[in-house]
């Protein structure tokens, strides 16, 4: 008998420390163009060059890019958070590449109103935080099918560091 209880107490044992292992959990396919950007929202022409600096006079405000639940690589979202137009766009994603945006109009999931979005690109230590630290620059290019005015948007920034020193 005492053998059973021995052999039982450890079977218990091995599955008890056995589902205690602990899982690596992986980063998304995206992450390396997924993060809290602080942006700035200026107008341009098309050939680049600037019509109106800040036109809705929002200052540096918060853009997100982030995962699909597909996880495949191939698309992200990019959501302004209701502060430019309000606009959350599902797009594609080159994450080898650090670019994303289509040509093409794709659909805005906040309300009805297509978005076109272009030119993304996530450059590494591409510029400085306020605090002076190198940081990833973020930009791209977005127009609204609803925008009477017809401005191309022109949305660049940095990568938020999480640290606070007044300036973000």
């Amino acid at each position: 008998m005492k053998k059973v209880i021995y052999l039982c107490l450890m079977m218990l044992a091995a599955v008890t420390f056995s589902s205690c292992d602990k899982e690596e959990i992986g980063n998304t396919s995206t992450v390396a163009l997924a993060g809290e950007w602080m942006v700035t929202v200026d107008a341009i022409n098309p050939d680049g060059s600037i019509l109106y600096e800040d036109p809705y006079e929002l200052g540096t405000i918060m853009v997100l890019t982030y995962n699909t639940n597909a996880d495949n690589g191939t698309e992200m979202w990019v959501n302004d958070l209701k502060t430019i137009w309000d606009f959350a766009v599902k797009i594609p994603c080159n994450v080898e590449g650090l670019s994303f945006g289509s040509q093409t109009m794709v659909e805005n999931f906040r309300y009805e109103c297509g978005v076109t979005l272009w030119d993304g690109k996530v450059t590494p230590n591409g510029t400085l935080s306020p605090s002076q630290m190198p940081v990833d620059a973020i930009e791209f290019k977005v127009t609204f099918d609803d925008d009477d005015n017809g401005l191309i948007h022109w949305v660049h920034g940095y990568r938020r560091t999480g640290l606070n020193f007044g300036e973000e």
